[in-house]
């Protein structure tokens, strides 16, 4: 018979763990699934896949083809003495007239050639194929934590092996901290499997909402804080959100336009611990219009006051 190696088969090192083995199945059967690729010879790849994920996936399987040792990928093979009483179930087969795939069938049983009866609803076992959707959350959602509801439409094959869409309402968590941009996985929560196939996962890409307020930067948010001419020019103390509730400010005389105050610890929490901070950034805003008073009030600033603030 013919070595296969399965390791190669699946891109995977031969000290892969069982969740690196299993991504990689995942991939690679739904590129070569004969009913969507358009890959070159697909069906014999899909075919050798499944046999290698069929071998691997299993421990006591995965130990007996590792005892083989290492050869290249086609050379003549025989396994070695005693291999078949050590790993198989009794008997002893005839390994001149034996595929490689079968060699795993007759002695674990179902294995290699033993579960390759066809595609699709056939017999295979397959994975169900994942999905990346997008997530709006508030910044009260990121800051606090969340349960959401999605409404989503996937494609699932019905009884008659075509595929369909299907609406499926799954509830989610979405943990303190979740920043913009950030990729969240659901186990579980994808495609269906098809016979005894493991189910795939859902991804949820977190997308913010727009604020009112705030601006968010990674865990950090920025706030605009308006500041009357004589709050910047006297010193104040005015009130101001933050995603914890309302805090003072305290503002030093001479305040300027554009300035900012880091409050710490305001911010989004972090995914271990701790928060990030809060920039208040100072812009003046004069009145849109004056009373007869506040008028006399400015002209007479105007009067007394040398300040310039153009240096050129």
């Amino acid at each position: 018979m013919q070595y296969k190696d399965y390791y190669k088969i699946l891109g995977v090192k031969r000290e892969a763990s069982k969740d690196e083995i299993k991504k990689s199945y995942r991939k690679l059967a739904r590129k070569y699934h004969p009913d969507v690729s358009k890959e070159k010879n697909a069906e014999e790849k899909f075919k050798e896949v499944n046999e290698a994920n069929e071998v691997l996936s299993d421990k006591e399987k995965r130990a007996a083809y590792d005892n083989l040792g290492s050869y290249q990928p086609g050379q003549d093979f025989r396994p070695p003495p005693g291999w078949e009483q050590q790993f198989g179930q009794g008997g002893q087969p005839d390994f001149g007239n034996m595929d490689f795939g079968d060699l795993f069938s007759q002695m674990f049983g179902g294995a290699g050639h033993g579960r390759r009866q066809g595609f699709g609803g056939r017999g295979f076992s397959q994975a169900g194929q994942d999905y990346e959707v997008a997530l709006e959350i508030t910044l009260e959602e990121a800051y606090q934590g969340a349960e959401k509801s999605l409404q989503l439409e996937v494609p699932e094959p019905s009884p008659q092996g075509f595929m369909m869409r299907v609406p499926r309402t799954i509830k989610v968590r979405i943990p303190k901290g979740a920043t913009e941009g950030q990729r969240l996985r659901v186990p579980a929560k994808g495609g269906s499997g098809q016979h005894g196939g493991a189910a795939g996962d859902l991804y949820l890409r977190i997308t913010f909402l727009p604020h009112a307020w705030f601006k968010p930067s990674g865990h950090d948010v920025t706030l605009d804080v308006p500041l009357t001419p004589w709050e910047a020019a006297l010193g104040a103390s005015v009130e101001i959100p933050t995603l914890a509730g309302k805090v003072l400010l305290k503002v030093k005389p001479g305040s300027r336009s554009g300035q900012k105050m880091r409050l710490t610890g305001k911010g989004l929490p972090k995914a271990g611990s701790g928060f990030g901070d809060l920039y208040a950034v100072f812009q003046i805003a004069t009145p849109e219009s004056l009373s007869d008073k506040e008028r006399a009030l400015f002209e007479e600033l105007q009067q007394v006051s040398d300040f310039n603030p153009r240096p050129f």
